[in-house]
């Protein structure tokens, strides 16, 4: 992006509240058949998603699993 973003004060239009969906971290924590896949994500999410595996005996990537299978069941 070379342009700047140039802010206005005009109308949103209408707005549409959508329904929390994503689950707890808690949640997140239970075994289910896996793929293998490369993914690069930030260093504060995977800082976060560390700790609180601790917090829940169980592995990150276990509960990053979880949570993307979770997208997947609300927009199916």
């Amino acid at each position: 992006m070379k342009e700047k973003i140039k802010y206005t004060n005009e109308p949103l239009g209408e707005i549409k509240v959508i329904k929390d969906f994503l689950p707890s971290p808690a949640e997140l924590a239970f075994n289910e058949e896996a793929v293998k896949v490369t993914l690069a994500l930030s260093k504060k999410s995977v800082d976060f998603f560390k700790s609180e595996a601790i917090k829940n005996h169980t592995q990150y990537q276990r509960m990053i699993r979880r949570l993307v299978d979770a997208y997947v069941e609300s927009h199916t």
